[in-house]
């Protein structure tokens, strides 16, 4: 007995002791962590705000945040403003990206704010665009089922991937499975349909007709609830856009930000400092736009952006004209200042090898003859023409899935747990997306004010024109008559000498 009673008690303490320790190993990690982040929000925030944050600098870093309709900026505004050769090369993939080429002047990418390792900090803009984290995760849902359905033309998933495969090494272009999240989402649903396929193509593919919830199809794809529980889901999408504008993607390329990131996943109380982070970062950001105010976003991008690059292209411009009056000026004139002068062009030759004066021979002579107005109405044009040409697409893909079809109205059909849930897991983005709102509202009343300012200079100019023009009439009315006068005085002395 007395033994027994030795035993239970050994095992007592034993478990005492395997407890403290544990408790002691968490502690000590969380304060391992917690110096880490801390750190790290100290050395990331910048120690002084942007005097100019509102100038476009000499390079355009548009930082993507999948799903939040970055693609109609790139295709029908900066592909309309800059050319091919201002592009970054492979803008897509930070393995080749190589930030020192001459001309670089526009870079579009899904990588992270870390990317502004690799980049001139100072002569750097970086634009942005967010969107509701609800509608985010929907979205992300829906395109990494809409992309893996496309691979159900194959027989069967290693077909599938044996083809991508024999693809990648010809194609000149990036695919979307090289660009992150997609090279991660998409072969995971991929795998995920393809493991489907069977039951699809059964019977009860006509039983799923009636179901409700297009996001609860167990057997034709993943269920959105499932999809949002699961690891890769919280390690790539849930508070993406926090960690994409903090720099902290499993994406970066900072080899700390992912023991950071590892850190800020495991003691979710850390995420403020990330949160906190971002949210200054945004305010440094030259445009901040929202997905879900579409038209007046891409108006006040065209207006606070397009218009500095237009600005830009006339400058390049003129540039490129003084160089050309330089070389090809009379010789006296070269002659006259000839060191002077061969200097000039020998060190604007040289800033365009160091990438800071692009090499304007490229610039589409067209493109600084734009408007704003014209950019907006081209903007609108192709806007159309590219959602017809997603939707086409898309209905398409999501035929061999059928009956599945994602819509707003489908949406609403989503049990309120589910969309609470999502809100509860991107709670960091939640925060984020409400000060993007605050920045934006700002950004509009800083803007109407400038054209309220514009206009009513221009009102003033017309009220000055006006009471001068009045004057010099009056002016040249009186002149006019006095001339009529000292004309008639001596036609009448004339007169009356001709009579004597």
């Amino acid at each position: 007995m007395v033994s027994l009673f030795k035993s239970e008690a050994l095992a007592v303490i034993m478990v005492i002791a395997f407890a403290s320790t544990t408790v002691s190993c968490i502690e000590d990690d969380f304060d391992i962590c917690n110096t880490m982040v801390k750190n790290w929000a100290a050395s990331s925030l910048d120690a002084k705000n942007k005097e100019d944050k509102l100038k476009l600098q000499d390079l355009l870093f548009f930082l993507h945040i999948p799903r939040t309709g970055g693609r109609t900026y790139f295709h029908c505004f900066l592909r309309k403003l800059y050319t091919s050769s201002q592009e970054c090369p492979r803008s897509y993939d930070k393995l080749r990206f190589d930030p020192s080429k001459p001309n670089c002047r526009l870079m579009v990418t899904h990588d992270d704010y870390s990317m502004m390792s690799k980049l001139p900090k100072e002569r750097t803009s970086v634009v942005t665009i967010l969107r509701s984290p609800v509608d985010r995760v929907f979205s992300t849902y829906e395109f990494s089922v809409e992309v893996a359905a496309r691979f159900l033309v194959h027989p069967n998933l290693s077909s599938a991937t044996q083809m991508t495969r024999r693809l990648k090494p010809k194609s000149r272009g990036v695919s979307t499975l090289d660009i992150w999240p997609w090279k991660y989402l998409v072969p995971w649903m991929r795998e995920e349909l393809f493991a489907r396929r069977d039951t699809r193509k059964g019977g009860r593919a006509m039983e799923l007709r009636e179901i409700a919830d297009t996001y609860n199809m167990r057997d034709i794809m993943m269920p959105l609830h499932v999809f949002i529980n699961e690891p890769l889901a919280h390690d790539i999408i849930h508070n993406g856009a926090t960690f994409q504008v903090a720099g902290l993607t499993n994406n970066s390329c900072i080899e700390e930000s992912h023991k950071v990131r590892h850190c800020v996943r495991k003691h979710s109380e850390l995420g403020q400092y990330v949160l906190e982070v971002a949210k200054k970062r945004l305010d440094q950001m030259l445009y901040v736009g929202l997905t879900e105010n579409h038209k007046e976003s891409a108006t006040m991008f065209a207006d606070v952006v397009g218009a500095q690059i237009l600005s830009q292209l006339q400058e390049l411009a003129n540039q490129q004209k003084q160089l050309a009056d330089n070389v090809t000026g009379p010789l006296s004139s070269l002659q006259d200042h000839e060191t002077e002068d061969l200097n000039n062009l020998q060190s604007a030759t040289d800033d365009q090898k160091n990438g800071e004066v692009p090499n304007v021979e490229n610039v589409d002579a067209t493109n600084e003859n734009i408007t704003v107005a014209q950019l907006m109405e081209a903007y609108e044009v192709c806007i159309s023409s590219l959602r017809k040409s997603q939707a086409v697409r898309r209905a398409s893909s999501l035929k061999r899935i059928s009956p599945a079809k994602f819509s707003k109205e489908a949406r609403r059909n989503v049990p309120e747990n589910v969309i609470q849930q999502i809100l509860t897991l991107n709670s960091l983005d939640v925060e984020l997306y409400k000060h993007a709102q605050a920045i934006f509202a700002e950004q509009q009343k800083l803007l109407i004010d400038s054209q309220s300012k514009e206009a009513r200079l221009k009102v003033t100019y017309n009220d000055l024109q006006c009471p001068l023009l009045k004057v010099s009439l009056a002016a040249m009315a009186l002149l006019f008559l006095l001339i009529s006068m000292v004309l008639l005085i001596r036609s009448r002395r004339r007169t009356s000498k001709l009579k004597i």
